[in-house]
């Protein structure tokens, strides 16, 4: 398959790729385009507790939220129980911490889990959903129990709880910005809705229904946001099939259905004038889509799908034109963006949750115990280092994060600043 480099999909793909190097912070669920790519210098590729860190630093609760960065500070989110020994509510909270030292400057409040709100997937937390960093603000999203705004002092600039839905497995996906919305995927196993919030205000501009009913409703995706000269689109997998959106008025532009699969969480990557979406678990499949289309089009703008070695959790990740991935089991796999023809296969250590990362010329792969195997991109498999940090008990489940000079790895109970000696 062939794409003209006239075509207003190529040309989108082309400005998406260029604007990854002209913003350091990381502002987002997996970077600054959503996409998992990192524009920073002189990272380590090799570390240990004794070697290669910065600093380390306890964190108050639990929450697999991904740290996000800008200006020198870090932000994340987390659950802190009043009583660990007893179902008791618990306290959604948002931290600030110093890029330099990890000091926390502040800890937030935000909403209040009562105890009848617990029930929770044994590998989720109570604050999975990474914060947006826009501006001087901060957008926080807890699934069901509320998404809010706040200052970069820690003040509240607003508060909703009106996004109810049942989540059997507790809240996962993160919100999305398109301009002045912030695009929430709602899937729960009695309703499922996309809604675009007023970014200002946190109130609710529009609901769009998903038009399926598949048996397993829940999923926890991310919406992929992809602005083209034509339209904008709000790119929001769930189950039984994945949506394109205005994001501005939530109409639908195009759909394609997978089937049986559910509980989705990757979020989609944007690449080659095609969008590559994960179906999910029960019938996981990477699908490859031209998102030109309108209307139900998945017989007409499917390009491809595969179903060996696609991820049920972790995201893909596309450099150059290969796709990388790593499946929950760790088989990691290359596979060609445009053909989805198969490079190469390679099992890794233990499982995976984390989404891979690109970031100064290698690919990072993090593990659900704290190893991170760090890979050359290439169509003939290189593996550079792998690193081990804690006794292999403590979890890693969020993705990384990075700055100029530094990885930030997120444990179950710590935070690390990763970086080579100055």
């Amino acid at each position: 398959m062939q794409f003209s480099p006239q075509c207003p999909l190529f040309v989108a793909s082309i400005l998406l790729a260029g604007s990854l190097s002209e913003a350091a912070d990381w502002t987002q669920f997996r970077g600054p385009m959503g996409q998992g790519h990192a524009d920073v210098n002189d990272l380590p590729v090799t570390w240990s507790e004794n070697e290669n860190i910065a600093w380390k630093v306890a964190l108050p609760g639990l929450g697999w939220s991904s740290p996000v960065v800008a200006d020198g500070r870090l932000y994340l989110t987390t659950a802190v129980a009043e009583d660990e020994t007893s179902e008791v509510s618990r306290s959604l909270r948002v931290l600030c911490l110093s890029a330099k030292n990890g000091a926390i400057l502040w800890n937030e409040e935000v909403f209040r889990q009562q105890t009848g709100d617990l029930e929770i997937h044994g590998k989720n937390s109570h604050a999975s959903p990474t914060p947006i960093l826009d501006g001087d603000r901060i957008y926080v999203h807890f699934g069901p129990h509320g998404s809010a705004c706040l200052k970069m002092d820690g003040s509240i600039v607003w508060t909703t709880q009106d996004l109810m839905f049942a989540t059997p497995h507790g809240g996962g996906g993160s919100p999305a910005l398109a301009d002045d919305r912030l695009i929430v995927c709602c899937d729960g196993s009695d309703e499922r809705f996309v809604v675009g919030l007023d970014k200002r205000t946190g109130k609710q501009i529009w609901r769009t229904e998903r038009q399926l009913e598949p048996a397993r409703g829940f999923s926890f995706s991310t919406p992929a946001i992809l602005n083209t000269g034509s339209r904008s689109q709000a790119i929001c997998p769930g189950s039984g099939g994945v949506w394109s959106y205005d994001p501005k008025t939530g109409k639908q532009l195009w759909r394609v259905a997978y089937g049986e699969g559910f509980s989705v969480i990757p979020r989609p990557v944007i690449a080659h004038g095609l969008v590559y979406v994960c179906s999910g678990f029960g019938d996981g499949q990477l699908f490859a889509i031209d998102p030109t289309g309108s209307g139900d089009v998945t017989d007409s703008h499917v390009k491809w799908k595969i179903k060996k070695g696609v991820p049920n959790s972790p995201s893909l990740l596309v450099v150059g034109d290969a796709i990388y991935m790593v499946n929950d089991t760790g088989i990691a796999s290359c596979v060609d963006a445009i053909s989805g023809e198969l490079h190469w296969q390679q099992r890794f250590p233990g499982a995976f949750s984390a989404s891979p990362s690109f970031a100064d010329g290698m690919i990072y792969f993090q593990n659900e115990t704290g190893v991170t195997t760090v890979v050359r991109p290439d169509r003939e498999y290189q593996e550079v280092a792998e690193n081990k940090l804690g006794d292999g008990r403590s979890r890693t489940f969020a993705s990384f994060a990075f700055i100029n000079g530094a990885i930030l790895l997120r444990s179950e109970t710590h935070l690390y600043r990763i970086q080579n000696p100055l």
